[in-house]
């Protein structure tokens, strides 16, 4: 079956432009109600019934059968095997793809993961001191596809921050067995499809504990802790709509990466690259999901023809064609505008999750650049190569959020907590000044506290 792809045309110079480009970019993050209620009802059921409640859902919607959750946890010896069973080359990838990540991750915490404090002139110390979270959860998608890359954004940065223990949990579906419900009519023995890429790829991350567990069940258990596994103190990672409508709801009792949507890219291009690439790079995200967004900014209308004859071309030869198809149909639009600069400030107001700069002088646009969660300059500079092992973590925001969030990283597995040590010379200065504001405040505890250190004590105020 042959399908079509054709992106919504927009030109900046259209008196419609505002309201066609707004449409585009339109995504719902609202959850169905029905999710929300089961996922509501899940949560509060792994949080009374903890394991017992693990292993029933886990029947029930990844039709995987075990007798208790030993039989679900992963070991460093099935992730040791994985490693050695799985091809020379996919090693080789493995290894050198986590040495990049581990490298770029140790230089962000030597730039800004450090404790550090001064004294001012009275010998009163004040500073900041960085410690990690010491426990933390990675969520690793398993139902449609499996994704190692996402283990080693994931579990590398936790692991360079200084993370003691990291929980994994990753779905691992029987295909085509029929939901128990926990009935147990499954055999006990059966298994999942367990991915060796993704035991392959915790074995080089060093992930400490995995479960083969997945949904909102899975957030609840990593979120309040059962019998078998581990309450965490944040949770990261990608999921479908239970497990994000999950994470938004165990917030507050563990911290929680970000809530992402769908996956975008947005090229900024030229005219100079060749038309096939940035159509594949364009269809590099469309085949995540149907709501996925490919859009191409180019002032180059001849260009922007080009690149849709390549759409037409190349879509044939892929096997997510169907899913690259809808995605463009649907989200998918290659923008005409005036010029560069234009296509920049277009680019800033979609703050887009990927960002390709593919021209012949990506530095040229760069400065004007201000929103996106990750910037690939240069023609070269595929989005997939950060997907993979350029070194850059690839859990991004999404939906407009890189206005004010930024990529996963090693701050992210990291707490800071202030320190102040005041000395006696430093206590009459200050706690003159934290009374009277106090005081003003009507908190008279507050400063009288202040006041018991002066050298002279005052008398106590009456209250206001």
């Amino acid at each position: 079956m042959e399908f079509v792809a054709k992106p919504q045309r927009l030109s900046t110079a259209s008196a419609t432009f505002d309201t066609d480009f707004k449409a585009r970019l339109h995504w719902s993050a609202d959850t169905d109600a029905a999710i929300e209620q089961r996922v509501a009802d899940i949560l509060a059921d792994v949080q009374k019934r903890g394991d017992a409640a693990v292993l029933e859902y886990t029947a029930r919607f990844d039709g995987l059968s075990a007798p208790d959750m030993a039989a679900l946890e992963l070991t460093q010896a099935d992730f040791k095997a994985a490693f050695d069973a799985i091809p020379q080359a996919q090693r080789d990838a493995l290894q050198a793809a986590a040495q990049r990540v581990r490298s770029y991750h140790e230089a962000q915490k030597k730039a800004s993961g450090e404790s550090w404090s001064y004294r001012d002139v009275d010998g009163t110390l004040l500073g900041q001191k960085v410690t990690p979270l010491d426990r933390v959860g990675i969520y690793v998608p398993g139902g449609k596809a499996a994704y190692p890359s996402s283990l080693l954004m994931n579990a590398i940065p936790a692991h360079v921050a200084g993370v003691q223990e990291i929980v994994m949990v990753v779905p691992t579906p029987v295909r085509g067995s029929v939901a128990t419900g926990g009935s147990g009519e499954q055999a006990a023995s059966s298994r999942g499809e367990r991915n060796e890429l993704v035991l392959a790829a915790a074995y080089v991350a060093g992930v400490t504990r995995a479960f083969t567990i997945g949904g909102a069940q899975a957030v609840a258990a990593l979120a309040y802790g059962t019998a078998t596994v581990p309450q965490v103190d944040k949770i990261t990672g990608p999921g479908n709509a239970y497990v994000a409508s999950a994470k938004k709801r165990v917030f507050g009792t563990v911290g929680i990466d970000m809530i992402a949507g769908p996956s975008e890219i947005l090229v900024l291009a030229d005219g100079s690259t060749p038309p096939d690439w940035v159509a594949m790079d364009l269809f590099s995200q469309a085949e995540h999901d149907e709501l996925a967004q490919s859009i191409l900014l180019c002032p180059d209308a001849a260009y922007i023809d080009a690149v849709q004859e390549a759409i037409d071309r190349l879509l044939p030869t892929l096997p997510r064609a169907e899913i690259i198809a809808k995605s463009l149909n649907g989200r998918g639009a290659l923008i005409l505008t005036r010029d560069m600069e234009e296509a920049c400030a277009i680019s800033n107001r979609i703050a887009p999750e990927h960002l390709e700069v593919s021209s012949r002088d990506p530095h040229r646009w760069e400065p004007l650049l201000r929103h996106a969660g990750a910037i690939f300059l240069g023609a070269y500079t595929s989005e997939s190569l950060g997907d993979y092992c350029a070194g850059p973590n690839h859990v991004l925001p999404t939906s407009g959020t890189a206005r004010f969030s930024s990529p996963l990283g090693v701050y992210d597995f990291q707490k800071r907590s202030s320190l102040i040590e005041v000395s006696e010379q430093g206590a009459q200065v200050l706690g003159t000044i934290a009374a009277e504001l106090a005081y003003g405040e009507g908190l008279q505890a507050h400063a009288r506290a202040a006041e018991l250190r002066l050298k002279d004590v005052p008398p106590q105020r009456a209250q206001a």
